[in-house]
């Protein structure tokens, strides 16, 4: 049964064309599935999710260079990715996306990661490194088997929204299984204060076919359709969205009754577009900056119709 996330869609029916992997919907509403993902089935809460920043520990050296320190371990889980729909996900520290990992600029990086998974993993970190710390397969610390560990270290360099996966073969296989996170470098002056959010989309092949079934952000179909994501009127808004999506070419973010400035992959402080779509290719980044300047509830979703009606919508709750 579908509903449009706060009631019953009358008049409506909806089929699945597994073909073509849409949804078909017919009459009024913004279709969703009826009912929630309990968070304390996955471990994780999209509504935590969407301002979760983990920062490390942070320590001192003696030559006063901040060391960042983090620790990732690998395990096999299964998550619920939309009401009754179980999904066999790779994770980091049990939960789809990974934590989303922040530092500044210059900061001294260190992450341990451990492989408590089934499958040889690595990660792999977009940004500025040696080749020994890339996280790849026969190159330095290369694939991490099954029980062992290794620790990744490098400056935090350039600022900007980047993003970390595992980079094992098959490669499709190990992401949208679940093991990829964001990762942020702040600027050394930094950003003016805003509410931050971080929405990574993603999307989940149910039944072994190369093509996804189900789109989210932050994994749970529909998560902030039932929940919107409460901000503030006039305030500052920051959103970090990340395309996570394997078997789609393109993904998008769309948002209704405003516009957004648009910092590519975060790595300028100036915008380069005022825009209220955006189209980012697969593991593509970019920050988003607006205000809004009336209440209300305003949706945001990808561009794709059947991306959107298999999950990958939401709303804002402008109080």
């Amino acid at each position: 049964m579908l509903t449009n996330g706060r009631g019953p869609a009358p008049a409506a029916a909806a089929d699945y064309e597994h073909g073509a992997h849409r949804l078909v919907t017919r009459g009024t509403g913004h279709l969703g599935m009826v009912g929630r993902v309990d968070p304390a089935v996955n471990g994780f809460d999209p509504r935590e999710v969407v301002r979760d920043f983990d920062w490390g520990k942070a320590r001192r050296t003696a030559a006063g260079r901040t060391v960042r320190e983090w620790e990732l371990v690998a395990e096999d889980k299964e998550i619920e990715i939309a009401p009754g729909i179980k999904y066999a996900a790779y994770t980091y520290n049990g939960r789809v996306p990974g934590p989303t990992l922040r530092a500044h600029e210059g900061e001294l990086l260190r992450i341990r990661f451990v492989n408590r998974g089934a499958h040889p993993h690595t990660i792999h970190f977009h940004g500025i490194h040696t080749s020994g710390n890339d996280g790849v397969p026969g190159v330095g610390q290369g694939n991490v088997g099954v029980g062992g560990e290794t620790t990744y270290h490098f400056e935090a360099a350039p600022f900007g929204l980047h993003l970390y996966h595992c980079h094992s073969s098959p490669l499709a296989d190990h992401i949208t299984k679940g093991l990829y996170g964001a990762f942020i470098i702040d600027p050394k002056q930094g950003r003016p204060d805003a509410d931050e959010l971080v929405l990574v989309q993603n999307g989940f092949d149910t039944n072994f076919d190369r093509s996804n079934e189900v789109y989210a952000v932050n994994t749970v179909a529909f998560a902030y359709l039932n929940d919107p994501i409460k901000v503030k009127q006039g305030e500052l808004v920051r959103i970090y969205l990340v395309n996570a999506l394997e078997f789609d070419l393109v993904n998008s973010f769309h948002i209704h009754g405003n516009f957004f400035e648009l910092f590519p992959i975060g790595t300028s402080l100036e915008p380069t577009e005022y825009t209220d779509t955006v189209v980012q290719g697969q593991g593509r980044r970019d920050v988003l900056e607006l205000r809004f300047p009336h209440t209300g509830t305003y949706m945001f979703h990808a561009h794709v119709s059947e991306f959107a009606e298999l999950g990958w919508m939401g709303f804002f709750e402008v109080v």
